[in-house]
């Protein structure tokens, strides 16, 4: 992938792959297509919003594990499911 495609391009390296609510536990978050499977790690809450959120439009398969999070990248555009 293009460096500035990746979403944590944009952040100085040394916030890069930390989760933005440190103070939550880290979930592992799957996310299923018919064919792709992948696989993310996310704070609590943004693991949640994003159930909700792609739970209401159908478009796949969202499971959440509370253990296996160690090297997972963190889930794309996390930050965005922490906004009001």
């Amino acid at each position: 992938m293009h460096p500035r495609l990746r979403p944590e391009a944009a952040l100085p390296m040394s916030l890069a792959g930390r989760s933005p609510r440190p103070d939550e536990p880290d979930i592992h978050v799957t996310v299923e297509f018919s064919s792709v499977r992948m696989d993310f790690v996310a704070c609590l809450t943004a693991a949640l919003v994003f159930i909700c959120e792609v739970g209401a439009r159908r478009l796949c398969t969202v499971t959440i594990d509370s253990e296996h999070c160690a090297g997972l990248p963190r889930l794309p555009t996390e930050r965005l499911y922490l906004l009001p």
